[in-house]
């Protein structure tokens, strides 16, 4: 009886033995299976090649440069950087929505192509960045990053002018060019807004390294207040050249209008007037800017005796004149300069 017993012991122990082995067997299964799980997300997720690419995308919507260069491994060309950081960079892709990065494409040799759609300033276009495994983190995670690359530029232009903004960013024009270094994707919007001279803004998006973009050429033009000032200044000389002839009683004075007869004019009934004044149009030439050759017509009324028949008639004539002028512009002033030719 005593040895049964002792068996039936022997075989409770075992089986308790089996059952913690097997519940630490499944534990160590799921422990294993979750690992696994784990492993997976973090692949897919912060240790995937997509996660490079989500970061610079935000680092260009902060503006923030340095990192963004850092995270691309690109080098700077000699150019201007004033896009590179900040509001200028801030703007360029705050156009930029709807961003869905993809899945990774194999390009072989531990590269991959991330595919990024999107829509930029209501363009829908598409980035690819090329990523490579430089290594391995935490043991069994791939470590990507960007491909070393250059960053594109592109060429602004403007006429006669020394300065223009780009995107927000007042920036250096000499001779009336530069080219500057940007990241992409982005927008990147070209103006001029002087107190004298304007361009309409002009805009390219860049979307790839080398996308081959067109230079963003400004075409400066006259402000509204630039003519109103030229054209204040010729009114001005006009109506002094009208007046000072008719106080001194010329036909012919030292203004763009004159008027010649046989017949004798009795004096004091002379009397010059400005009738239509002249169209202003400034117009880029040399390197500098020009007025248009000014057109307008001058009205004379006088008493004239014909030499002949002595009689005295009413005289009521309008003259057509033309002239020409220098223009010079200061940072604030601008001065109107009338050339005559007698």
């Amino acid at each position: 009886m005593a040895a049964a017993a002792g068996n039936v012991k022997g075989v409770q122990l075992s089986q308790a033995f089996v059952k913690t082995a097997a519940g630490w067997l499944l534990g160590l299964m799921l422990a294993a299976a979750g690992a696994i799980v784990c492993i997976n997300l973090v692949s897919s997720s912060v240790a995937s090649p997509q996660q490079p690419v989500k970061e610079y995308l935000a680092a260009l919507q902060k503006g923030e440069g340095e990192e963004a260069l850092g995270l691309l491994r690109a080098k700077v060309p000699t150019s201007n950087a004033s896009m590179l950081d900040g509001t200028a960079l801030q703007t360029a892709a705050s156009k930029m929505s709807d961003v869905k990065v993809g899945n990774p494409e194999s390009r072989g040799s531990n590269r991959v192509a991330v595919p990024v759609d999107y829509t930029l300033d209501g363009s829908k276009l598409h980035t690819e960045f090329l990523m490579e495994r430089t290594g391995t983190q935490w043991l069994f995670f791939a470590k990507w990053a960007f491909v070393p690359t250059t960053l594109p530029t592109i060429e602004v232009t403007v006429v006669n002018a020394s300065e223009a903004t780009l995107n927000g960013v007042p920036v250096n024009m000499p001779n009336g060019r530069n080219t500057f270094a940007v990241f992409f994707p982005g927008k990147y919007e070209a103006s001029l807004n002087g107190t004298f001279f304007e361009a309409p803004a002009t805009s390219a998006l860049v979307s790839t390294r080398d996308g081959g973009q067109a230079p963003l050429n400004l075409q400066t033009r006259s402000t509204k207040s630039m003519n109103e000032a030229v054209a204040g200044k010729v009114r001005e000389f006009l109506d002094n050249c009208a007046d000072q002839a008719t106080e001194q009683q010329r036909l012919q004075p030292d203004c763009p209008f004159y008027h010649a007869s046989n017949a004798r004019v009795v004096d004091g009934t002379i009397k010059w007037s400005i009738t239509e004044y002249p169209k202003i149009t400034i117009e880029p030439f040399g390197g500098q800017w020009v007025v248009a050759p000014l057109n307008g017509k001058a009205t004379l009324t006088a008493r004239e005796i014909n030499l002949f028949s002595g009689f005295v008639n009413d005289l009521n004539v309008e003259h057509d004149f033309s002239f020409t002028t220098q223009l010079d512009v200061g940072s604030d002033t601008v001065t109107v300069t009338p050339l005559l030719t007698f």
